[in-house]
Protein backbone atom coordinates (compact mmCIF):
# COMPACT_ATOMS: atom_id res chain seq x y z
CA UNK A 1 0.00 0.00 0.00
CA UNK A 2 1.08 3.74 -0.91
CA UNK A 3 1.99 5.50 2.23
CA UNK A 4 -0.81 7.85 3.09
CA UNK A 5 -0.84 10.44 6.25
CA UNK A 6 -4.17 11.17 7.41
CA UNK A 7 -5.13 14.75 8.42
CA UNK A 8 -8.02 14.93 10.75
CA UNK A 9 -9.69 18.35 11.25
CA UNK A 10 -10.88 19.08 14.28
CA UNK A 11 -10.14 22.77 15.45
CA UNK A 12 -13.42 24.52 15.23
CA UNK A 13 -14.76 26.32 17.81
CA UNK A 14 -18.27 24.85 17.01
CA UNK A 15 -19.82 27.97 17.85
CA UNK A 16 -23.17 26.64 16.39
CA UNK A 17 -22.80 23.66 18.53
CA UNK A 18 -22.81 25.52 21.95
CA UNK A 19 -20.51 22.88 22.90
CA UNK A 20 -17.16 20.98 22.61
CA UNK A 21 -18.41 19.33 19.18
CA UNK A 22 -15.78 17.24 19.02
CA UNK A 23 -16.71 15.44 22.72
CA UNK A 24 -20.08 15.34 21.59
CA UNK A 25 -21.28 11.99 22.38
CA UNK A 26 -22.90 9.14 19.84
CA UNK A 27 -23.66 5.81 21.98
CA UNK A 28 -21.01 6.32 24.62
CA UNK A 29 -18.24 7.39 22.42
CA UNK A 30 -17.17 10.98 21.20
CA UNK A 31 -17.31 12.22 17.75
CA UNK A 32 -13.89 12.62 16.91
CA UNK A 33 -12.53 9.35 18.93
CA UNK A 34 -15.66 7.93 16.21
CA UNK A 35 -13.76 9.10 13.46
CA UNK A 36 -10.33 7.93 14.80
CA UNK A 37 -11.49 4.35 15.47
CA UNK A 38 -12.73 4.48 12.11
CA UNK A 39 -9.30 5.42 10.27
CA UNK A 40 -7.52 3.32 12.57
CA UNK A 41 -9.03 0.13 11.39
CA UNK A 42 -7.11 1.28 7.98
CA UNK A 43 -3.75 2.69 9.16
CA UNK A 44 -1.33 1.54 11.90
CA UNK A 45 -0.04 4.78 11.85
CA UNK A 46 0.80 8.38 10.20
CA UNK A 47 -2.78 9.36 12.17
CA UNK A 48 -2.53 13.68 12.63
CA UNK A 49 -5.53 15.32 14.49
CA UNK A 50 -5.17 18.92 13.84
CA UNK A 51 -6.74 20.90 16.97
CA UNK A 52 -7.39 24.52 18.19
CA UNK A 53 -10.27 25.64 20.35
CA UNK A 54 -10.46 23.87 23.34
CA UNK A 55 -7.06 21.87 22.67
CA UNK A 56 -6.54 21.26 25.55
CA UNK A 57 -9.97 19.85 27.10
CA UNK A 58 -10.45 17.79 23.78
CA UNK A 59 -6.56 15.90 24.21
CA UNK A 60 -7.31 14.85 27.84
CA UNK A 61 -11.03 13.40 26.85
CA UNK A 62 -9.95 11.08 23.46
CA UNK A 63 -9.62 7.38 24.40
CA UNK A 64 -7.92 7.11 20.80
CA UNK A 65 -4.20 5.71 21.33
CA UNK A 66 -1.17 6.23 18.18
CA UNK A 67 -3.13 9.62 17.00
CA UNK A 68 -0.66 13.00 17.23
CA UNK A 69 -2.50 16.07 17.72
CA UNK A 70 -0.74 18.95 15.50
CA UNK A 71 -2.11 22.79 17.15
CA UNK A 72 -3.11 25.15 15.13
CA UNK A 73 -2.95 28.60 16.38
CA UNK A 74 -4.72 30.02 13.52
CA UNK A 75 -8.04 28.04 14.06
CA UNK A 76 -10.15 31.04 13.41
CA UNK A 77 -8.83 31.53 10.51
CA UNK A 78 -11.52 28.94 8.75
CA UNK A 79 -10.95 25.34 7.98
CA UNK A 80 -8.09 25.71 5.60
CA UNK A 81 -5.76 27.08 8.24
CA UNK A 82 -6.04 23.40 9.48
CA UNK A 83 -4.67 21.86 6.05
CA UNK A 84 -1.89 24.35 6.40
CA UNK A 85 -1.18 23.65 9.61
CA UNK A 86 -1.02 19.61 8.68
CA UNK A 87 1.20 19.93 5.68
CA UNK A 88 3.01 22.47 7.46
CA UNK A 89 3.84 19.78 10.24
CA UNK A 90 4.19 17.20 7.80
CA UNK A 91 7.16 19.79 5.65
CA UNK A 92 8.75 20.72 8.75
CA UNK A 93 9.74 17.19 9.93
CA UNK A 94 10.56 15.97 6.23
CA UNK A 95 8.02 13.56 6.22
CA UNK A 96 7.37 11.88 2.44
CA UNK A 97 3.93 10.91 2.28
CA UNK A 98 2.54 9.40 -1.51
CA UNK A 99 -0.93 11.24 -0.90
CA UNK A 100 -2.79 13.02 2.31
CA UNK A 101 -6.32 11.55 3.37
CA UNK A 102 -7.98 14.83 4.81
CA UNK A 103 -11.34 14.47 6.44
CA UNK A 104 -13.72 16.13 8.86
CA UNK A 105 -13.94 15.06 12.81
CA UNK A 106 -17.63 15.55 12.06
CA UNK A 107 -18.78 13.12 9.82
CA UNK A 108 -19.36 10.08 12.13
CA UNK A 109 -21.65 8.10 9.64
CA UNK A 110 -18.83 8.02 6.96
CA UNK A 111 -18.13 4.20 6.47
CA UNK A 112 -14.93 2.27 6.60
CA UNK A 113 -15.71 0.99 3.83
CA UNK A 114 -16.27 4.19 1.77
CA UNK A 115 -12.74 5.09 2.87
CA UNK A 116 -11.39 1.89 1.53
CA UNK A 117 -12.98 2.61 -1.66
CA UNK A 118 -10.70 5.33 -1.60
CA UNK A 119 -7.41 4.34 -0.54
CA UNK A 120 -8.20 1.52 -3.49
CA UNK A 121 -9.12 4.33 -6.08
CA UNK A 122 -5.65 6.22 -5.12
CA UNK A 123 -3.70 3.05 -5.57
CA UNK A 124 -5.18 2.63 -8.62
CA UNK A 125 -4.73 6.46 -9.88
CA UNK A 126 -1.68 7.90 -7.85
CA UNK A 127 -1.69 11.01 -9.54
CA UNK A 128 -5.66 11.81 -9.50
CA UNK A 129 -7.56 13.47 -6.33
CA UNK A 130 -9.95 10.90 -4.77
CA UNK A 131 -12.95 12.96 -3.44
CA UNK A 132 -16.13 12.64 -2.22
CA UNK A 133 -19.32 13.93 -4.58
CA UNK A 134 -21.94 15.92 -2.50
CA UNK A 135 -23.99 16.40 -6.03
CA UNK A 136 -23.28 19.90 -7.53
CA UNK A 137 -19.96 19.95 -5.26
CA UNK A 138 -17.13 17.72 -4.99
CA UNK A 139 -15.28 18.00 -1.16
CA UNK A 140 -13.61 16.43 1.85
CA UNK A 141 -12.89 13.38 2.49
CA UNK A 142 -10.62 13.66 -0.04
CA UNK A 143 -7.19 12.41 -0.94
CA UNK A 144 -4.51 14.11 -2.59
CA UNK A 145 -1.34 12.81 -4.01
CA UNK A 146 1.69 14.68 -2.76
CA UNK A 147 2.08 16.57 -6.30
CA UNK A 148 -0.23 18.79 -4.83
CA UNK A 149 0.53 19.54 -1.36
CA UNK A 150 2.14 22.64 -2.27
CA UNK A 151 -0.57 23.96 -4.02
CA UNK A 152 -2.76 23.21 -0.69
CA UNK A 153 -0.53 24.88 1.07
CA UNK A 154 -1.45 28.15 -0.18
CA UNK A 155 -5.45 27.61 0.04
CA UNK A 156 -7.16 30.00 2.85
CA UNK A 157 -11.12 30.50 4.16
CA UNK A 158 -13.15 28.13 5.00
CA UNK A 159 -14.26 26.77 1.40
CA UNK A 160 -10.76 26.51 0.50
CA UNK A 161 -9.94 22.65 0.16
CA UNK A 162 -13.55 22.60 -1.84
CA UNK A 163 -12.65 25.56 -4.17
CA UNK A 164 -9.51 23.90 -4.79
CA UNK A 165 -11.16 20.14 -5.59
CA UNK A 166 -13.22 21.75 -7.80
CA UNK A 167 -10.85 23.98 -9.78
CA UNK A 168 -9.51 20.32 -10.71
CA UNK A 169 -12.19 18.62 -11.67
CA UNK A 170 -10.95 17.11 -14.35
CA UNK A 171 -7.66 15.88 -12.17
CA UNK A 172 -10.57 14.60 -9.54
CA UNK A 173 -12.07 10.90 -9.78
CA UNK A 174 -14.96 10.04 -6.99
CA UNK A 175 -15.61 6.27 -5.34
CA UNK A 176 -18.55 5.01 -6.80
CA UNK A 177 -20.00 3.84 -3.11
CA UNK A 178 -21.99 6.33 -1.66
CA UNK A 179 -21.78 6.98 2.29
CA UNK A 180 -23.40 9.85 4.50
CA UNK A 181 -21.79 12.76 4.71
CA UNK A 182 -23.62 14.67 6.84
CA UNK A 183 -22.02 17.15 9.36
CA UNK A 184 -23.26 17.52 12.81
CA UNK A 185 -22.89 21.38 13.25
CA UNK A 186 -25.84 22.21 15.16
CA UNK A 187 -27.39 19.96 18.22
CA UNK A 188 -30.46 19.74 16.04
CA UNK A 189 -28.18 17.84 13.39
CA UNK A 190 -26.93 16.13 16.46
CA UNK A 191 -30.18 15.09 17.66
CA UNK A 192 -31.71 13.84 14.45
CA UNK A 193 -28.47 11.47 13.48
CA UNK A 194 -29.17 10.27 16.95
CA UNK A 195 -32.55 9.62 16.21
CA UNK A 196 -32.12 8.60 12.68
CA UNK A 197 -29.35 5.69 14.33
CA UNK A 198 -32.17 4.48 16.40
CA UNK A 199 -34.60 3.76 13.62
CA UNK A 200 -32.35 2.32 11.55
CA UNK A 201 -31.51 -0.60 14.63
CA UNK A 202 -35.28 -0.85 15.60
CA UNK A 203 -35.55 -2.07 12.10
Amino acid sequence: MKKIGVLVLAAGKSSRMNSIKQLEKIDGKTILDITLTKIKTLFDDNIYCVLGANATIIKQEITSKKTTFITNKNFKQGLSSSIVTGLQYFKNNQFIFEGVLILLADQPAIEISYLESMIDLFEEHPTKIIASNYGNMLGVPALFPSIYLNELLLIKGDKGAKEFINQKRGDVICPQESTNLVDLDTQEDLIQFIKSKEKTFKK
